[in-house]
């Protein structure tokens, strides 16, 4: 299932709701929180897509986004 939170493959984060799925992913990453798609952040996406398996392209599209859904619950204190 998609998240929510994104909407397609973003390369470079243009329109303010891609700046916030960015922020969500450094957030999530624990990266510094920019909006941006800068080289730490696709050196951070890349390490996670390595990990999970997948294309290491540092961008962040939507497999990516879903293994970050699921670093997000498992990493969550709530409840």
């Amino acid at each position: 299932m998609k998240p929510e939170w994104i909407k397609r493959d973003i390369m470079v984060a243009t329109t303010q709701f891609e700046r916030d799925a960015v922020i969500h992913t450094q957030r999530v990453m624990r990266c510094e929180e920019t909006g941006k798609l800068d080289e730490s952040t696709a050196a951070h996406l890349r390490a996670l897509q390595v990990l999970f398996g997948l294309q290491p392209t540092g961008y962040l599209d939507v497999a990516t986004a879903e293994q970050i859904e699921r670093l997000q619950v498992w990493g969550s204190t709530e409840g």
